[in-house]
C-alpha cells in the first residue's frame, strides 16, 4: 500500500525537528506557569549566586495571539518575573519590533511588575511574527539576566476574502470544441496564511446565460479555477456569447467568497455548408464564344460572413471532359460564375449538363453533406461563313480562252446545316474585269477576253478574289491573309485559296436584331511564267464594299 511521508518545519528557533519527527530542543528552556488563569507568568532562572550574566540563553514557548482582536486595550498578554524580585528591586524591559524598533509602541512592559502589554490590534498580513527579547535588571547594579526571547507569533484569522486577479475575463471558444476542452483559466488570491483553511480557495460556477442549449454547458477545476467545455451544442450562429459568474471561496469553499464575471464568445468553425439556392440553374451562350458568362449560381452559408468559413469555392466535379468550361468565385463570395473555356460547337452538342460541387476555403470542422448542382447549358446558333473544301486550288488555262470558257468550280459548304442555307458565290477582287462566277453553282469563267500584257499581270502573274456566303447583305470586311500560288512555264495559271472574311455588322438602334452575313474568301489567281520556271507568290486583298449592296 502506498505510504504517506510528512514534513515537520518550526519557525521557533528554539525547537528543531529531527527527520524521524522527534521534536527537540535547542536552548534551554524554563517556566512557571502564573496563578492567574489567562496570563502567563514567565520566570527568569534561579542562580545560588544571585543575578549574574548567563552564559546561555533561556527560553519560552511563544505567545499566540489572534490579529484583529478587538482589546480591550493595552491587552495583558503576559508577565515577565524574576524569582529574586521578593528580596530585590527587579526593573523589567522589552526591546525588539513593535517596542524599541518599528512600529515603535506596539508592545510595551510595565518596568515594575514586568507585564507585557498589546496597544492595538495586529494584523498577519503586516507581520506574522514579532521576535522581543525581556530583560531584568537590579536597581543599583549592572548585574543582569540574560535576555529572555519571547516571540509572539500573530494567528491568522479569515479576514481576507479571495480576491480574483481581474474583476472580469473574456475569452474565445470554438463552437467545434469538444468536451474537456481548457477554454480559460481564473485565479483568486487570498491574504490571509498560506496552507491553513483561510487561504485555501475552492471555485465554483455560480451561474450561465444563457441557459442554452442546457444550463451546463461549463465546467470549472475547483482547485485550479480552469474552465472547460462540459456540454455539447456549441452553436455560434444561435449562442453567439456565453457569461459566467464565477466564485472563489476560502476555508475549502465555506468561508469568505470573491465573484468575476466570465465572457466567453464562441467562434465560428468551419460546421455549415455553403448550400446551393436551387438543385438545377439553366443558362445559354451563342456557339463559338469563349471566356463568356454561363450562369451564376447563388449559395447560402450560416457560417460567419466574410471568413474562410462563409467563402464559397466551387468545382466543376462531372459533365465536361473536354474542359469546356471553367468556374469562379464572385466577388460576393457566395456565387459561382460559369464561364466557357473553349468554343462551342452547336452543330456538334447542343446542350451540355455538368456538375458542380460548392465548398468553403477551410476544411470542415465536422463531418458535413456538401451541396452539389446541375447546370444545364444550352448552345445557341449561330450562323458561321461557308468552308471551301479545298484550301488550295490550281488551274492552267491559256490567255486566248473563249468568254463564258469554264475557268474552275469552286465549292464551299456551309457548317449551319441545320438553317439549309444556301452557299452563293461572288467575285470579290477581280482589276481587270476577266472572270464572272455563278452565285449558285460556283463556276468561274471567262467574261472578258484576257490579256496578259495588263498592267494587272506583274511578273505573268494575274490574281482574283472570291468570296463564299450564305446569305443576307454585304458590310465593310476585311479579308484574312492566304493564298499560295503556282505557275507553269508559258500558261496561266488561276489558283484558289481559301481566306476567311471578317464581318463587322452595322446595327439599327431602331431594329431588335439585325441578321449579319458571314463571308469566306477564296483568291483565283493567274500567273504567266517563262518557259520552264517555276513561281511560288503570296498576295493579301482588302476591299471596301459598299453598304447595302447585295451580292448578285
Amino acid at each position: 500500500p502506498d505510504r504517506t511521508r510528512f514534513l515537520f518545519s518550526t519557525d521557533d528557533s528554539r525547537f528543531m525537528f529531527n527527520s524521524d519527527g522527534v521534536l527537540t530542543v535547542s536552548k534551554s528552556l524554563y517556566l512557571k506557569i502564573a496563578r492567574h488563569p489567562d496570563v502567563a507568568v514567565l520566570y527568569f532562572p534561579k542562580s545560588s549566586n544571585g543575578l549574574r550574566r548567563r552564559k546561555r540563553d533561556w527560553v519560552v514557548p511563544p505567545i499566540n495571539h489572534p490579529e484583529n482582536s478587538n482589546g480591550p486595550f493595552p491587552y495583558k498578554m503576559v508577565t515577565i518575573r524574576s524569582s529574586e524580585d521578593k528580596i530585590k528591586k527587579i526593573i523589567y524591559s522589552i526591546t525588539g519590533p513593535g517596542a524599541t524598533e518599528d512600529p515603535v509602541g506596539l508592545f510595551t512592559m510595565d518596568k515594575d511588575t514586568g507585564d507585557l502589554y498589546v496597544h492595538q490590534r495586529l494584523d498577519r498580513e503586516k507581520q506574522a511574527h514579532y521576535p522581543l527579547f525581556a530583560r531584568a535588571v537590579v536597581v543599583g547594579s549592572s548585574i543582569v539576566e540574560d535576555p529572555m526571547e519571547i516571540i509572539i507569533n500573530v494567528i491568522d484569522m479569515n479576514d481576507n476574502k479571495p480576491i480574483f486577479e481581474q474583476t472580469s475575463y473574456v475569452a474565445e471558444v470554438a463552437e467545434s470544441s469538444p468536451k474537456g476542452t481548457t477554454v480559460i483559466q481564473v485565479k483568486a488570491t487570498d491574504a490571509d496564511e498560506p496552507g491553513n483553511d483561510n487561504s485555501i480557495i475552492k471555485y465554483t460556477i455560480l451561474s450561465q446565460e444563457p441557459k442554452l442549449p442546457s444550463d451546463s454547458m461549463f465546467a470549472i477545476n475547483s482547485f485550479n479555477g480552469a474552465i472547460m467545455v462540459e456540454g455539447v451544442g456549441l452553436d455560434r450562429e444561435k449562442y453567439p456569447e456565453y457569461t459566467l459568474e464565477i466564485q472563489a471561496a476560502d476555508t475549502k469553499g465555506e468561508g469568505l467568497t470573491g465573484k468575476t464575471k466570465v465572457t466567453l464568445k464562441v467562434t465560428d468553425s468551419n460546421d455549415n455548408p455553403p448550400v446551393f439556392t436551387a438543385s438545377t440553374y439553366q443558362g445559354s451562350v451563342d456557339e463559338n464564344a469563349v471566356g463568356v458568362q454561363v450562369v451564376k449560381m447563388l449559395v447560402t452559408d450560416e457560417d460567419e460572413p466574410n471568413t474562410p468559413a462563409w467563402n464559397a469555392k466551387f468545382k466543376i466535379i462531372g459533365g465536361d471532359p473536354d474542359k469546356l468550361f471553367s468556374i469562379e468565385t464572385g466577388t460576393n463570395k457566395q456565387e459561382g460564375i460559369i464561364k466557357t473555356a473553349q468554343g462551342l460547337d452547336f452543330e456538334t452538342n447542343r446542350k451540355h449538363t455538368v456538375m458542380v460541387r460548392v465548398e468553403n476555403e477551410v476544411p470542415f470542422a465536422i463531418p458535413v453533406v456538401t451541396s452539389t448542382a446541375t447546370v444545364v447549358v444550352t448552345v445557341k446558333d449561330v450562323n458561321e461563313p461557308p468552308i471551301f473544301k479545298e484550301k488550295e486550288m490550281t488551274v492552267q488555262k491559256s490567255e486566248d480562252l473563249p468568254v463564258d470558257s469554264v475557268i474552275m468550280k469552286c465549292e464551299a459548304e456551309d457548317p449551319d446545316f441545320a438553317r439549309e442555307n444556301p452557299v452563293k458565290y461572288k467575285i470579290i477582287d477581280d482589276p481587270d474585269n476577266w472572270l464572272k462566277v455563278d452565285e449558285d453553282s460556283g463556276l468561274v469563267k471567262v467574261k472578258i477576253p484576257m490579256d496578259r500584257e495588263s498592267p494587272n499581270v506583274k511578273d505573268n502573274k494575274y490574281t482574283a478574289l472570291l468570296g463564299a456566303y450564305d446569305n443576307g447583305r454585304w458590310k465593310e470586311r476585311e479579308i484574312v491573309p492566304g493564298c499560295k500560288l503556282f505557275c507553269v512555264c508559258s500558261e496561266i495559271l488561276w489558283s484558289v485559296n481559301n481566306a476567311n472574311l471578317l464581318v463587322k455588322a452595322n446595327l439599327k438602334t431602331n431594329k431588335a436584331a439585325v441578321k449579319t452575313t458571314i463571308f469566306n474568301m477564296i483568291h483565283v489567281c493567274s500567273i504567266q511564267c517563262h518557259h520552264n520556271e517555276t513561281c511560288f507568290k503570296y498576295k493579301t486583298v482588302k476591299r471596301s464594299i459598299p453598304n447595302n449592296t447585295l451580292l448578285a
